[in-house]
Parts: C-alpha cells; sequence; structure tokens
C-alpha cells in the first residue's frame, strides 16, 4: 500500500521525492535575470512564451470588451502614443499593441507579450497626457518587470510539485502553464501584489519623465482613481481588482516626485492634446455613464431597471457596439429572447468583424428553441475568433436540441477538456454520464 502520510495529497513518498526533485530541477534551471532589476529570478517563460501566451489569449479580452474602438483617430492615437513610450523602456523590442477598447468600465491592462488596452471608461476619466503616460508607463511596467511571467512561473512550480515527475516527464514550461485549470485571460490579468504595484508606480514615473512627460501625472492619475472610488466605486472593481490601490502607493508617488528636479507647473498642452483627441469619445460621455449604470445593475441583478439606463444610452447612441450588446444581456437576463436576437443583431451590423455579438445571437435563439439558427451563430463565432471552449458547450447545447445526441457529446467532451467547473460543466457532465459517454479518466 502506498504510504501518503508524508504528503497529504494523495501521492505516495516516492512520487513526492520524484515531483519534489523535478520542481527542484526547474528551479535550478529556470532563473533568469529581471530586464529592470539586473537580478536573478524564478522565470519559467521565455519571452516567446510570454508572446505565444498573449496572442493567444488577448484576442478574447478584447472581444469580452466589446471589441477595438471603431473609433479609428482614437485607436491610432494610443498606438502611436504608447510606441514612442514604448522606446523609453526596459524591453523596447517587445512586439506591443496598444488598443482602446469599447468596455465602459473604467480599467487599463496588459498581457505579458505586450497587448495593452484601455477601455473606454478609463480614457473617458483622464485629462491629460501626462495622466494617459503614467497609466500606459505603469503597464508597461508590469511587462517590463515579467510580472505576470512570475507569477506564472511560481504556479507551474507548484504544479510541478503536486502533479507527479512521470505525468510531466517531457512537457514544456509553457504547455504546462497553458493547462494551469485551463489558463484564460482572467487568469493572466490576476491580481498583481502590492510589490508589483509600486514596482510598476516608481516605473511609470520612470518612463514617462524619460519620455517627456510631467511626473505629476502620476499623481493625476491616482487623483482620478481616487475620486472615482470615492463617487462611482462599482465602475471600478476590475481596475482595483487587478491593480489594489492604496493610500500607501499614492505617498509613496508624492515622495518620489518630490526627490525629482523641479520642473514646473503641468503644460497647459498636455491637456489641450488629450483633450482634442478624445474629442468624439467626449461627445458619448453621456451614453457610456449610462451604461456603467446599466452594467452596475446588471451585476446587481436587476436587470429590469438594468434596461432603462441601457435604453437612455441606446437613445444617445444607438449604434452603440457595447450599448447594443449590453441591452442584449439585459434582455437575456429577463428572458426576452426575441429582444435579446434583436439588439445582437443590431450589434452585429454596426460591427461586422467583433465576434461577440454572434455569440449572444447564438444565446438568444437556443432560448427561442431555434437551435438550426443557434448554431450557425455559434460556427460563425468561431471561424471569427477560435479558441473559446464556451462556443463549444454552445454548440453541444445546439445539436443536442436538434437531437443529435453523438455530435453534442463530442462537444460537451471536448468542452470539459478545457473548462472543469461552472454551471455550465456541471451540465455538460450531467448530460454525457446520462447518455453514457463520459470520456475514460
Amino acid at each position: 500500500m502506498a504510504d501518503i502520510s508524508a504528503t497529504g495529497s494523495g501521492l505516495s513518498r516516492r512520487d513526492f521525492l520524484q515531483a519534489g526533485a523535478l520542481a527542484s530541477g526547474a528551479l535550478l534551471a529556470g532563473c533568469a535575470v529581471n530586464p529592470v532589476t539586473g537580478q536573478s529570478q524564478l522565470m519559467l517563460l521565455g519571452q516567446g512564451d510570454e508572446i505565444a501566451i498573449d496572442r493567444a489569449n488577448a484576442p478574447h479580452q478584447f472581444s469580452s470588451d466589446y471589441g477595438v474602438s471603431q473609433d479609428a483617430r482614437l485607436a491610432a492615437y494610443l498606438d502611436g502614443f504608447g510606441r514612442r513610450m514604448a522606446a523609453q523602456t526596459h524591453r523596447p523590442g517587445m512586439p506591443y499593441r496598444f488598443v482602446p477598447v469599447n468596455a465602459v468600465y473604467v480599467n487599463a491592462y496588459a498581457f505579458p507579450g505586450g497587448s495593452v488596452a484601455a477601455t473606454r471608461g478609463i480614457l473617458l476619466s483622464l485629462g491629460s497626457e501626462d495622466a494617459l503616460a503614467a497609466l500606459l508607463g505603469h503597464e508597461f511596467g508590469h511587462v517590463n518587470a515579467r510580472h505576470t511571467a512570475a507569477q506564472m512561473s511560481t504556479g507551474i512550480v507548484l504544479s510541478l510539485a503536486l502533479a507527479g515527475a512521470a505525468s510531466l516527464a517531457g512537457s514544456r514550461y509553457a504547455d504546462l502553464a497553458a493547462g494551469l485549470g485551463g489558463i484564460a485571460s482572467g487568469a493572466l490579468l490576476a491580481r498583481y501584489s502590492r510589490d508589483d504595484e509600486r514596482q510598476a508606480d516608481a516605473l511609470s514615473l520612470e518612463y514617462l519623465t524619460r519620455a517627456g512627460y510631467h511626473p505629476a501625472g502620476l499623481l493625476e492619475l491616482m487623483d482620478v482613481l481616487r475620486k472615482l472610488e470615492r463617487e462611482k466605486p462599482s465602475a471600478l472593481e476590475q481596475m482595483f481588482a487587478s491593480h489594489p490601490m492604496s493610500e500607501e502607493r499614492y505617498r509613496t508617488a508624492e515622495r518620489r516626485i518630490s526627490a525629482l528636479p523641479a520642473t514646473g507647473p503641468q503644460p497647459a498642452a498636455s491637456r489641450e492634446r488629450y483633450l482634442d483627441e478624445t474629442a468624439a469619445l467626449r461627445r458619448d460621455a453621456a451614453a457610456i455613464q449610462r451604461l456603467q449604470e446599466a452594467e452596475r445593475l446588471l451585476m446587481a441583478k436587476k436587470p429590469d431597471r438594468a434596461v432603462e439606463s441601457a435604453a437612455a444610452a441606446l437613445r444617445d447612441a444607438p449604434a452603440d457596439y457595447a450599448g447594443l450588446l449590453i441591452m442584449a444581456k439585459c434582455q437575456l437576463a429577463l428572458r426576452r429572447f426575441g429582444e435579446a436576437e434583436r439588439h445582437a443583431l443590431a450589434g452585429a451590423a454596426a460591427y461586422p468583424a467583433e465576434p461577440q455579438a454572434r455569440h449572444l445571437t447564438g444565446v438568444a435563439r437556443l432560448g427561442l428553441g431555434r437551435f438550426d439558427a443557434a448554431l450557425a451563430e455559434f460556427d460563425a463565432y468561431e471561424r471569427l475568433l477560435p479558441g473559446n471552449p464556451y462556443t463549444v458547450f454552445f454548440q453541444g447545447r445546439s445539436h443536442e436540441g436538434l437531437g443529435r445526441k453523438r455530435q453534442a457529446g463530442e462537444r460537451y467532451a471536448s468542452f470539459l477538456k478545457q473548462v472543469n467547473e461552472g454551471e455550465e460543466a456541471k451540465y455538460a457532465a450531467q448530460r454525457l454520464r446520462e447518455w453514457g459517454m463520459l470520456p475514460k479518466s
């Protein structure tokens, strides 16, 4: 009988020692010099792995945030601004990309390979190029200090120590990372530690001043966030989930700025240029604020009131893609599937290249019992943006509605290989058990 008393994990003592040896080998082999500090640290992912993870996941997050803004001037402005700043960082050769996304909540985020996004909500909140430089500088800090890769490396070592040496023989670190509970956009954008945030703040100040922007931009950014936290805390939930704010961070930024050579007041030109470049965005400010309220009410499980806010937003901006899809989600929550389909189709017409509208149209058609039409939408979504496991699940639901158990079972089994928790996973597993189709473990 295997001795498991030493581990408490279900592994035999021999397996545990083998796994520990493999993890120790990973520690010895997986050290790299941090490009910011110049110090050696645990790093099992190379730059190529960071870029591959980024390219696989960033498109899904951008779509979840209602796609890249169709405001061509705003998109060109943000990308050009970011690229000029990138030249001042520790990793100027990364394949950076800077996009405004249509989401209305207040946030900015960076994937490990250099894809950086800012929502319409946060861009609307800023008031100068100095604050924008501070925002992007902070995200540069996370990429340049390799914070996500370091977190994933730690997770890989823990997985190595628990999974057993035999089952991991021959696997590459990046492959393992991709299977840690199904690493997805949400996990890659997980909460940074306080130390990570402090370091990103310091790097933001360094990068923005190198690029010629006023250091007070960092305090301006923090003041914007602190004011929003007091007045609209729900709009900042995701921002502070990934970027925890604190009074200590603010005071530290003040001390760092006071230690710099005197720079004089912030130039008015910084504000004027920013307001000029974001003029179209600001014309939609009222609609964006109403959509923020609609999302707050929807998350609070008050879809009837959320519909009212979304409707008011659409009166101001009738072709707003995010607004149409938020309304579709409200109608789905109310089980008004015909109305949900109507708004999702209007979203698809407003932004044909962005796939989320196809997904919502498919869900609405499932609710209407139009399974063939629903499947066509999920197939179309898959062509536009492959790799979303939930598309596979809903393809299964469509086939099940059409009485095609074999095709449905294949989709459910495929889904469960990628997702093993949540209501969808429970449903898929239940159906496979009922049909005698559960795959052998």
